[in-house]
């Protein structure tokens, strides 16, 4: 059984990550941040994933999302990582980044026979947050996250990070969506 599990029966809202293969440091310019960003917007415009908090760290993806059952959150994470490592792997050869483009290949190839390029870990452990203290728990995780590992002093100052939006309502990165359970 597996550990991570999304339930299509309920409509929690998921603290998913996503972790580049071997945690290489993909995300150290913005058009790679950009990747990721504008598949999260096209989920959002027609996937109908409700994004509520993200950051995206140089190694992996941390998001608390919310959708309605069709397409499911498996569906979409399975698209969003197939097109974002397409991407990824043209912005890669782009900058002549052969050594990471090789690696990801090597992975495919030991892995998985059908596939060009492995980008992404397997899965992306869904933990259902079934409370408010549990939801914001994982947002304060998400913020921190980057505080943490020393990037910035302050939450807000990464720029690709739900932080922004909750303290300084800037949503010109992502839109997300505040749960009604913190409106006044």
């Amino acid at each position: 059984m597996k550990r991570y599990k999304v339930y299509p029966e309920d409509t929690h809202y998921y603290f998913t990550t996503s972790t580049i293969l071997n945690h290489i440091p993909v995300f150290q310019k913005d058009c790679y941040f950009e990747i990721i960003t504008g598949s999260m917007k096209h989920c959002q415009e027609n996937k109908g994933l409700k994004i509520h908090g993200y950051v995206i760290m140089p190694t992996h993806l941390h998001m608390i999302s919310s959708n309605e059952h069709k397409p499911s959150l498996e569906e979409i994470m399975r698209d969003f990582k197939h097109f974002t490592s397409t991407k990824i792997i043209e912005c890669l050869e782009n900058e002549n980044h052969s050594f990471f483009v090789e690696l990801f290949r090597k992975a495919a190839s030991v892995r998985y026979g059908n596939q060009t390029h492995k980008v992404w870990e397997n899965d992306y452990h869904p933990v259902a947050l079934t409370s408010a203290g549990w939801f914001e728990q994982k947002l304060n995780y998400i913020h921190q996250n980057p505080v943490r590992k020393g990037f910035i002093e302050r939450p807000e100052y990464w720029k690709y990070s739900s932080a922004r939006n909750w303290f300084l309502d800037d949503h010109s990165i992502i839109q997300i969506q505040i749960p009604d359970m913190f409106l006044d």
